[in-house]
């Protein structure tokens, strides 16, 4: 059986955020590398999304090098967010992973892109259904705050 594959070695990196109450969903997105510039970047957008909110922003993260290094961390400080990583292998605690799921079930699951400008188009495409809630009925169903407590 012969299965085709794209040859090379293209990058397309989304690293975002997703509101737990309401869903909103910020990211940015590039070809290069996820590493502290990605994650200040993703930073501001938050931050100018939310400039006249009185409610504190607090981000739950992973811990990833470049999100818990010094300049993320300072940076967040200025801008008046607060923080808080997850124990290391704990990815069924972060809401992100879920929508992460449902982007993979979405464009990537049994697809053949055989161009990278394709590759990169249905990734923006799932994307754009979560911005623009066409994705909203999936999604709610998914990022509930359902998490299974052990005593």
């Amino acid at each position: 059986m012969f299965i085709a594959t794209p040859s090379g070695r293209n990058r397309y990196n989304v690293l975002g955020v997703v509101d737990a109450i309401n869903h909103n969903f910020i990211s940015v997105c590039n070809t290069t590398y996820i590493n502290h510039l990605s994650v200040i970047e993703l930073l501001e957008k938050i931050r100018k999304r939310h400039t006249d909110s009185v409610i504190p922003i607090s981000i739950f993260l992973d811990n990833a090098k470049y999100q818990v290094c010094k300049a993320v961390t300072e940076r967040a400080a200025t801008l008046n967010i607060e923080l808080m990583f997850l124990p290391s292998y704990s990815p069924n605690l972060n809401l992100i992973e879920r929508l992460w799921k449902w982007m993979k079930k979405d464009c990537l699951n049994c697809m053949y892109y055989s161009k990278f400008c394709e590759f990169k188009a249905a990734i923006d495409n799932s994307l754009n259904k979560i911005i623009t809630g066409q994705a909203k009925k999936e999604l709610d169903s998914l990022l509930t705050l359902n998490f299974q407590l052990f005593k």
